[in-house]
């Protein structure tokens, strides 16, 4: 259950929404991918069915929204008839995911579940062999490669990592603390959103990828049924990139907290530490265990905010500045390039080129 936020930190003048503003995914995750898809006229025609522009790719800071990511996922499963999205050795025959998440509900742990549903996959992925080993109260979900993996391949270990993770939460209902992320290539640890999406640290290792986290959570009960996979299944892809992030994270309630202060000056990270009744040095001590940092949830939430206001209103340019806390256009734009790669016009205009979105 998330922590309340302190009462202390709502003033009369500060700005509310009745929504979270959701996290957006760097433009990164989409080149990649695209890896498998052949041709410019291809890629285009599976950008416009996710609603993203082909122009934000030309900048690697830009962003997209959760809603465009969740798209992009289903038309590349479409394109390529292949639930890897053609980034393998060997396709994913259609339906596997389904047929794995009906075979784990009948589990009653967690741990079993997880164990099956790694066995159930042995059979299928070509390039790397996903283990579950525990070893002195640590679970690590280990992904060892087969041979030497391309680029695509290695991507394709990532997105299991993160489809992993995401049917353990939904298996238990709710999110499982990762502890550390594994990754084997450092320029692509510095890319990721990996330390965002799992809210842990990334180490470097050779050879493997995967994440470790704490054995006593499988022997969580598999709360899930027959019923309510089905339900899952109809909202995936799109339920695993928000479902289960940890709202009672710091890094969460800061981000709720500052969204109050948005439009004017926001409290230093000493002003926040009294507010949740810490001290400076563990609460940065914390989100380094998150790998965050003070000042890059602010940025992110000021990106993130003018990104949706940028995308769903029609708001001017400089009320989009003044609601994210800038009194100039001129240093808006200047942020929001360095956040994006993009002006926030050229953003706005890209993401209102004509879509080709699939019901």
């Amino acid at each position: 259950m998330p922590y309340a936020d302190c009462p202390m930190t709502r003033i009369p003048n500060a700005t509310s929404t009745k929504h979270s503003i959701q996290h957006t995914i760097a433009v990164y995750q989409v080149v990649q991918m695209l890896l498998a898809v052949e041709g410019d006229d291809a890629r285009a025609a599976v950008l416009r069915r996710a609603g993203i522009s082909p122009a934000l790719l030309e900048s690697p800071l830009a962003r997209v929204t959760q809603t465009q990511f969740a798209r992009l996922m289903t038309a590349l499963v479409r394109h390529h008839r292949d639930e890897f999205w053609g980034l393998g050795s060997g396709p994913l025959p259609l339906g596997s995911f389904a047929v794995c998440c009906r075979m784990l509900v009948g589990h009653r742990k967690l741990g079993d579940a997880l164990r099956a549903g790694l066995r159930y996959y042995h059979a299928l992925l070509v390039d790397f062999v996903p283990r579950l080993q525990v070893s002195g109260g640590v679970a690590y979900l280990r992904m060892g490669s087969r041979h030497p993996l391309t680029a695509r391949q290695a991507y394709a270990v990532r997105v299991f990592m993160f489809l992993s993770y995401g049917v353990m939460c939904w298996l238990a209902a709710r999110r499982i603390p990762v502890d550390e992320v594994v990754y084997q290539d450092s320029d692509v640890a510095r890319r990721s959103d990996a330390s965002k999406l799992f809210q842990a640290p990334i180490h470097l290792m050779d050879g493997e990828w995967g994440y470790r986290f704490d054995a006593k959570w499988l022997d969580l009960p598999v709360v899930q049924s027959h019923e309510s996979v089905e339900t899952f299944l109809r909202e995936a892809p799109a339920c695993l990139l928000v479902k289960y992030r940890d709202q009672a994270s710091l890094t969460e309630r800061i981000r709720r907290l500052l969204r109050r202060y948005l439009a004017e000056e926001m409290p230093s990270l000493e002003e926040v530490s009294d507010m949740l009744a810490t001290t400076p040095q563990t609460l940065r001590r914390r989100l380094q265990r998150e790998g965050q940092g003070y000042q890059m949830i602010k940025d992110a939430l000021r990106r993130d905010v003018a990104v949706e206001f940028l995308t769903q209103s029609d708001l001017p340019l400089l009320e989009v500045a003044a609601r994210v806390g800038f009194s100039e256009a001129s240093t808006f734009h200047r942020a929001f390039k360095g956040w994006t790669g993009l002006t926030p016009g050229a953003y706005r205009q890209a993401h209102n080129e004509p879509e080709d979105i699939d019901a």
